[in-house]
């Protein structure tokens, strides 16, 4: 119809691909089928629909003018047809063409592929599930892009809350804005256990109207979340144009715990990281601006903080026994946030690396950061 460019027509084309390789590789079996119908056939169809009393429901005004419009475009149309087809035929996931003229025709070659189909994949379905064993999560004296993190850095009380202050108006003004009502705002925590996410979550939600906030907390996905493909669960949090998500924990446990404890094989976290930069491309398409957080402690700080918990009656609740767990993989889970951090930082979605042995200058970072980015954004 002409209503957007070619180059926009083949990042759409582009997107689709890559969201059907997504729903394969997870094991789905996707028939796309192609109805065609003879020029002078669906004009008649509409018509005949149109007059029917049951039927006519099925054909609004628009899309009969639409179907009008189609019919005089027809050779331009079916030329943008067999490239999409063309474009988007996989061998995971071909198009099936249709000849519709008869519908008896139609209903049985649907019918008979599809159980065929069906048919076909549980015979290849695997009798059991095997236990993944953790690999070998490479060269533990590699460099590391956290090694070069000044984890001594810190703010004075008086200096904190001066420029807490002041970030936090800074990142009011900014989501009450004319502007960014026709944006949207994610923003990503990762972290070293007990870095401090939450406190600086806290002092991210008081600048911002809880109307249009939403915090997320992740933890291990539920039975109903293991149903549906990996990112399913993050895709129905996104914000709609004006509001504002906040994810402690991220779709990034795929390439993170679910890595190192072993909990996914390795070639479907391996493809995870391009899952992700395609994730996070199509959210900055939209409008959505993308902010993501590793907050990074040393294992002395992470110690003492563990100990604090331990003590402190109202924050025992913070400390379990899969943090300790954790803390005796801290390598394999180091090499993993590198290969995370290399592999996943992009223009769309950089990574921040926030210095948080110090938790009133982590916080400052944090806030100072998703302000720098809403301006350069808006």
């Amino acid at each position: 119809m002409g209503d957007i460019k070619k180059s926009r027509f083949r990042a759409h084309i582009k997107e689709i691909v890559q969201f059907e390789k997504q729903l394969t590789d997870d094991g789905f079996l996707l028939l796309k089928y192609l109805f065609m119908l003879p020029k002078a056939q669906n004009i008649k169809t509409m018509k005949k629909m149109r007059k029917s009393g049951f039927a006519a429901w099925k054909v609004s005004e628009e899309e009969f003018e639409m179907g009008k419009e189609f019919e005089s475009r027809y050779d331009h149309a079916v030329s943008i047809i067999e490239e999409m087809v063309a474009e988007t035929s996989t061998s995971s996931s071909p198009w099936l063409p249709l000849p519709s003229a008869d519908s008896h025709y139609r209903d049985l070659t649907i019918g008979n592929s599809l159980a065929a189909a069906i048919q076909d994949r549980l015979a290849q379905r695997p009798s059991a599930s095997v236990p993944v064993k953790p690999k070998a999560l490479g060269d533990r004296n590699a460099p590391n892009i956290l090694d070069s993190l000044d984890l001594s850095q810190s703010l004075e009380r008086d200096d904190y809350k001066a420029r807490l202050d002041e970030e936090q108006t800074r990142l009011t003004k900014l989501t009450m804005s004319k502007k960014f009502e026709k944006r949207a705002l994610v923003v990503a925590f990762e972290g070293n256990d007990a870095a401090g996410k939450g406190g600086a979550i806290r002092r991210v939600v008081q600048a911002l109207d809880p109307r249009m906030t939403r915090i997320i907390p992740i933890a291990a996905p539920s039975q109903e979340e293991m149903a549906y493909p990996y990112l399913w669960r993050f895709w129905r949090h996104i914000p709609r144009t004006g509001n504002i998500t906040i994810f402690d924990r991220t779709w990034y446990g795929r390439v993170l715990v679910e890595r190192v404890e072993g909990f996914t094989a390795e070639h479907d976290w391996a493809r995870a990281y391009e899952e992700i930069r395609s994730f996070e491309s199509e959210l900055a398409d939209y409008g959505i601006i993308v902010v993501k957080f590793w907050l990074s402690i040393d294992k002395k700080e992470q110690l003492k903080r563990f100990k604090e918990r331990e003590k402190v009656g109202y924050k025992r609740y913070k400390i379990t026994d899969e943090d300790w767990r954790n803390r005796k993989k801290w390598s394999a889970y180091a090499r993993a946030v590198h290969d995370m951090v290399d592999r996943t930082s992009t223009d769309d979605a950089p990574w921040t690396l926030v210095e948080a042995n110090d938790k009133l200058f982590a916080r400052v970072k944090v806030l100072k950061t998703i302000c720098d980015r809403l301006e350069k954004a808006l």
